[in-house]
């Protein structure tokens, strides 16, 4: 084989295998980073809350303290159930996003590799 035979196998390897797989393994890690970081900030908010709601309760000393406290709980209850909403929100979106880039990348993929092994006619 000469260099030139080599030059286009590595050509064609880059093109059809490599390159593709870099993409998606970029694609994939992106998602990856973007799910951890709304998981951690979901983690600090809720974790947050809890501890305020957990001070809140030491705080209790008298029967109007309490009732204080039950009142805010059904606010925090209320709070807490839309924010869970929203992250659940945020994370199919996330999902949805990633499967059309994937699907970007596939089509993308199915047309070179179609390009490349129709004979081209001169």
């Amino acid at each position: 084989m000469t260099n030139e035979t080599f030059s286009k196998v590595n050509e064609q390897t880059e093109k059809m295998f490599m390159g593709p797989t870099r993409d998606y393994a970029k694609l994939a890690m992106d998602y990856a980073e973007k799910m951890i970081d709304a998981q951690m900030e979901a983690a600090k908010t809720y974790t947050d809350i809890g501890m305020k709601q957990a001070r809140a309760a030491l705080e209790i000393k008298d029967t109007e303290a309490l009732k204080a406290y039950a009142e805010e709980q059904q606010k925090v209850a209320k709070e807490m159930s839309e924010r869970v909403k929203g992250d659940a929100e945020k994370v199919v979106a996330m999902n949805q996003d990633f499967v059309n880039e994937a699907r970007k990348l596939v089509e993308s993929n199915v047309k070179t590799a179609s390009e490349a092994a129709t004979p081209k006619s001169k």
